[in-house]
Order: C-alpha cells, then sequence, then structure tokens
C-alpha cells in the first residue's frame, strides 16, 4: 500500500510544519500492516520530529527534500527524563541516549528509509563559525537526524542525507541492519557531523556509500548510554568512499562494551584527517578485526581536530585515571597504500597493551602535503593524553606486542624531512617479526629499523 503525505494535508511548501501529516500517514500505514510513506518528488517537507512505525518504509522520491525544522521544542526526546546536557566526560559528546532526534525508531522492527530524496539536517540552525578551521554548536546536544533503537531486520538504501549538525544515522541495540549506496553530504567544518555510528548493533552491512563528514565517516560505537544491549559485533564495510577532517574509519571513542568481528574492504579514503582508527579509551575491548583492499590518503587538518594525518592509528589509552582502558587484539591489515603526511602509529597504555596486529602488503608513502607542523603523533582524548612531539615514522609502535610486518614498505619523499624520522621505530614490543620488509629512514644520519 502506498501512503501520500500530501493526501493526509502536508502543504510541502518548505515553510509549513508538515510533521503531523507525515506522521498520521505513518501510523496509519503500519496499523494496516505496513507499507510506503510516500513523499512526492519536486517539494520540501519542512518537518519537526517523526516516528517510523515496524514494517513502514518512509521513501523519499527523487527530487523531494524533508528538512529538519530549527525549533528544537519542536522536537521529540527519546532520553525524556534524562536529557544528555552535555559532555561529561572528556572527548565523549553523547554519554546518555541521545536527547533529540529528527527521525526515531524504537522496536521497529522491518523499518526502512528509501529513495532518491533528500534529508536535510539544517545544520546552520544549530550551530555557528567558531574559527576559520570548524563550525560547532554552544550546546550539547544538538538534534541527531536518524536515531533508530532496539530496531532489527531493518534498511536505508539510496537516501542522501545533508547538512547535519551532529551524528546522521545512529543505530542502536540494532540486528540485521542494511546500509546500501546511501550518500552522506556535511559540512567538512562542522564538528560532531559524524556519518554512520553503528553502536551495539550485530550483523551491520555497510556497503557502496560515499560520505563527507566534519568527523568520523563510519564510527563503531558501544557506548554507555546503550549499555543494556550486546556489543557491536559482526560489521561489514565495503565499496565505500570516504573523505572527513577527522577519522574516515573509526572504532572508539565510546567503547564502554566490545567490537568483535569487523570486516572492511575495498574502501578508499582521501582528503582526511586521519584514516583508519582503532581508538578505545574506556573499558570495551577490540577483537578480531580486518582491513583489505584500502587506499588511504591523509593530510593534518587544523589542531582543533583530533589526528595528525596517521593513515592507521591504534591506540588504547584511559579516558579518565581510575578506569583501565580496553584491549585491541587480532587485528589485520592487508593491502593497504597510504599516501599521508604521518606514519602507521600504535600506542598501548601502561597495564595494557596492544596484541596480535598484522600488517601485510602495507605501502606507507610520508611527505608534507600542508602548512601545519609533522612529527606529531595525538593521543587525545583522554586523562592527560595530548599531541606529543615525536619524528614520524613509517611504523612507530610502542606497547604493542606480537606485530608482523611482512612484505610491506616505507618511502619518505619531498625535501622536508627534518620531522621524519626511521622507517621503523618499535618501543617496548614483544614478539616484534619482521619479514620482507623495504624502506629506509628520512634521513641519513638515522637507521632505518629501532627497536628499543
Amino acid at each position: 500500500m502506498i501512503y501520500d503525505v500530501l493526501e493526509y494535508g502536508a502543504k510541502a511548501d518548505g515553510v509549513t510544519n508538515d510533521a503531523a501529516a507525515i506522521q498520521k500517514a505513518i501510523d496509519e500505514c503500519s496499523a494496516a500492516g505496513g507499507g510506503q510513506v510516500v513523499l512526492r518528488s519536486g517539494r520540501t517537507y519542512y518537518s519537526s520530529s517523526i516516528i517510523i512505525k515496524p514494517y513502514v518504509d518512509l521513501h523519499l522520491e527523487r527530487g523531494s527534500v524533508l528538512k529538519a525544522h530549527s525549533d528544537l521544542t519542536t522536537y521529540f526526546h527519546p532520553n525524556e527524563g534524562q536529557k544528555d546536557n552535555g559532555v561529561k566526560i572528556e572527548g565523549t559528546p553523547v554519554t546518555l541516549k541521545p536527547s533529540y532526534a529528527f527521525i526515531y525508531a524504537k522496536d521497529a522492527d522491518h523499518m526502512a528509509i528509501t529513495g532518491d530524496g533528500v534529508i536535510d539536517g539544517n545544520a546552520f540552525a544549530f550551530v555557528k563559525q567558531v574559527s576559520q578551521y570548524y563550525v560547532t554548536g554552544d550546546f550539547y546536544p544538538r538534534p541527531t537526524v536518524i536515531y533508530v533503537e532496539h530496531c532489527n531486520h531493518i534498511n536505508f538504501t539510496n537516501i542522501i542525507i545533508r547538512n547535519v549538525s551532529f551524528w546522521t544515522l545512529h543505530t542502536a541495540g540494532c540486528d540485521d541492519v542494511l546500509i546500501d549506496r546511501i550518500r552522506i553530504l556535511n559540512d567538512l567544518n562542522v564538528a560532531n557531523s559524524d556519518g554512520i555510528d553503528p553502536d551495539h548493533s550485530t550483523n551491520v552491512r555497510i556497503i557502496g556509500c560515499h560520505i563527507e563528514c566534519g568527523d568520523d565517516c563510519i564510527c563503531l560505537k558501544s557506548s554507555a548510554g546503550n549499555m543494556e544491549y550486546g556489543p557491536t559485533k559482526n560489521v561489514l564495510i565495503s565499496d565505500c568512499t570516504l573523505i572527513s577532517t577527522s577519522a574516515a574509519l573509526k572504532i572508539g571513542t565510546e567503547g564502554t562494551g566490545n567490537f568483535e568481528n569487523l570486516t572492511v574492504n575495498n574502501c578508499i579514503i582521501s582528503g582526511s584527517n586521519r584514516g583508519i582508527s582503532i581508538q578505545i579509551r574506556d573499558g570495551g575491548h577490540v577483537k578480531n578485526a580486518m582491513f583489505s583492499n584500502i587506499i588511504i590518503e591523509t593530510r593534518r587538518f587544523a589542531d582543533c581536530w583530533w589526528g595528525c594525518g596517521e593513515p592507521i592509528s591504534i591506540t588504547t589509552h584511559n579516558r579518565v585515571p581510575e578506569k583501565q582502558s580496553g584491549h585491541i587484539s587480532g587485528i589485520t591489515f592487508r593491502n593497504i597504500t597510504c599516501d599521508s603526511e604521518n606514519g602507521v602509529f600504535l600506542s598501548g597504555s601502561d597495564g595494557n597493551h596492544i596484541e596480535d596486529v598484522l600488517f601485510e602488503d602495507v605501502k606507507v608513502k610520508i611527505h608534507s602535503k600542508s602548512k601545519w607542523p609533522k612529527g606529531l603523533y595525538d593521543l587525545r582524548p583522554g586523562f592527560g593524553q595530548k599531541i606529543e612531539e615525536i619524528p614520524s615514522a613509517g611504523f612507530y609502535m610502542r606497547r604493542a606486542d606480537g606485530v608482523t610486518i611482512r612484505n610491506s614498505r616505507v618511502v619518505f619523499e619531498g625535501e622536508e624531512r627534518d620531522c621524519f624520522g626511521e622507517a621503523i621505530h618499535a618501543q617496548d614490543c614483544a614478539d616484534l617479526v619482521i619479514e620482507g620488509f623495504k624502506g629506509e629512514a628520512a634521513r641519513p644520519e638515522l637507521e632505518a629499523i629501532v627497536i628499543e
């Protein structure tokens, strides 16, 4: 069955709040057993929060726009009574469930959002320019555009989502999630405008997407606010193109729960501040993650963004001194090509090393690309964590055990090399294996490989 929102009173003039009409169509569609709620092409539907119900496909025809209302007082509160009113722990913008959602669903099995139309988050109703390098809001929380909780067998297909002020697509406690060929086109200056955030979700497939974000493009979470659900587990990401002012692909930093069985394949990362980041600051562990057939191009952006051009960064450090950060183990990188301002970085904490990491057929080319200082590694966020001044090595590792570097290569290019260092520098790393490696140090006075 087709439910046309125009027949339920939607004006679609870009001015009138059409939320009531859209919601009525959704409610009737679900009550009848499901179907497709359609937003016809060539029109702009201005709306405050809407709630998707089971078996409802919200379908945006090509040329239609669903635009978020600028007045937060008209928004739905998924976290009513427990509003997340601010950043309570360093580096964690979401400590509870989101307080505002533009499109929301809970316990809505078999729901979907499809079509070739546009969902517009109306970002600049909620943010302002802070400096020439970034935009943010005066307040947390800003509205999450799509927040779905405890929904199973759900689809997000073909849609375009743009102009978002906070997280774009956040799935929490969901199972069997298909995110297929969507485009996320956010302003690269807008902080916290994450693309896709699977959180405590399982059997997630993210396929064929193009994402541009002023924060992490795809970020796996296991947040404290959704700890009633299980780990983030069985996630497949493939055939995506990603551009980010932070990390293109990230695990963490909200990592109170565990991450297991993750595969990333056939992706291209370009114009990003950081490529792949496993960034653990809480008690959750990461195990069994495979990254293969990936091209990574990074450069450093302003210091207000986490990262210093690292193509691959794996770190576990305490967010707060009283709680030990999680363990990282069983990580594989195979057939990775990096063109970056920095090298691969591994940094474990004193009480919790990184273990069992394989780099095979990984090529790292390091050269200056931006006006920003080089020879830096970024450990933010967390207690006492900061940007450290260390000459950039092709592979810089500390407190990482069982690392194998096989059939890999490091090349330094360009004349600006004072801040670059060895091809491999390892410190406090047990059971390090180097096989078939090619690479020289950035400067003749340095050794190619240093193991301390």
